[in-house]
């Protein structure tokens, strides 16, 4: 157990993953911004320039990055548990060190039942962030801050509005994590495979920004949903996600489950190419400067 738990591994699991969030969070915060406005107001925001347009247009360019804040500290804490599971995953089950050092095919099965293990765990921490986001998001016209929508939330909900959805949370992380830290490890050794001089800073970014696409395009049926009960006041905290999933396939057809798909895959590449890039240059950097193995 000190070898999979030890502080070392762990403030490095950290330490890596918070530099890459940051990366991440504000390189795709403005298309998320669109994505979610495409999701619950569809009649109102129909594509993804004209989102854009309407929402610079109306509220400034800083519109786009409404709930920034919350979404930097969740997707810290997020990416805090996820990194750092997924890594104590790896530190507890190793592959076959044969397979390392010879030209076997390492186990490529176990990455995505790994991620599917570190998504349940990290959607316990994500949810209140996002809950919070969700709302601030929808805020049209508005001028209140994330603060002022935590406030009003406890005002409706309590503290338990912080939880709403969190079935809705689990649907869509425990399905997004499994592609999402599998496809990394898949693409990853792809390249090396198939492309064997290709510098690694370069597999990191190719390989993060290929796994947040086809992370979310799987994810995404589950995410339409999830954002729309999120976004509302009146959520509970287990029971309103299916509803509305079934009410979104009625209404929209089998289609509007994969509303706001295009900002959201627009914006997967680069996002996710520089949180993986971050996180493995934070890894170095930790290595190098702060605590040498």
């Amino acid at each position: 157990m000190g070898d999979v738990v030890n502080i070392r591994d762990v403030s490095r699991d950290v330490f890596s993953a918070t530099l890459g969030s940051v990366c991440c969070c504000y390189t795709g915060q403005p298309l998320d911004t669109i994505k979610v406005r495409m999701q619950t107001n569809p009649h109102l925001y129909t594509g993804v320039i004209q989102t854009f347009s309407k929402t610079v247009g109306e509220e400034g360019v800083a519109a786009l990055w409404k709930g920034a804040v919350p979404t930097a500290v969740g997707m810290a804490l997020e990416n805090a548990v996820a990194f750092g599971v997924n890594e104590a995953l790896k530190r507890a089950f190793p592959d076959d060190p044969a397979a390392k050092n010879a030209d076997e095919r390492p186990d490529l099965l176990k990455p995505f039942l790994m991620g599917s293990i570190t998504g349940c765990c990290s959607a316990i921490v994500l949810l209140p962030s996002e809950v919070i986001k969700a709302k601030t998001q929808v805020e049209i016209g508005s001028s209140l801050s994330s603060k002022d929508i935590l406030q009003k939330m406890i005002k409706k909900q309590g503290v338990r509005s912080l939880f709403c959805g969190f079935d809705a949370q689990l649907m869509r992380d425990a399905p997004f994590y499994a592609v999402f830290f599998g496809g990394y490890e898949l693409s990853c050794y792809l390249f090396r495979t198939h492309v064997p001089s290709m510098p690694e800073e370069l597999n990191f970014f190719l390989s993060g920004g290929l796994a947040g696409m086809f992370g979310w395009t799987v994810a995404m049926p589950f995410d339409v949903p999830k954002t729309n009960v999120q976004a509302r006041y009146d959520t509970k905290v287990f029971g309103s996600y299916f509803p509305e999933m079934i009410k979104i396939a009625r209404e929209r057809g089998v289609v509007g489950l994969y509303s706001g798909l295009g900002p959201t895959l627009v914006r997967a590449f680069p996002a996710n190419a520089a949180l993986f890039l971050g996180v493995e240059m934070g890894k170095r950097a930790f290595d190098d400067f702060l605590w040498k193995p």
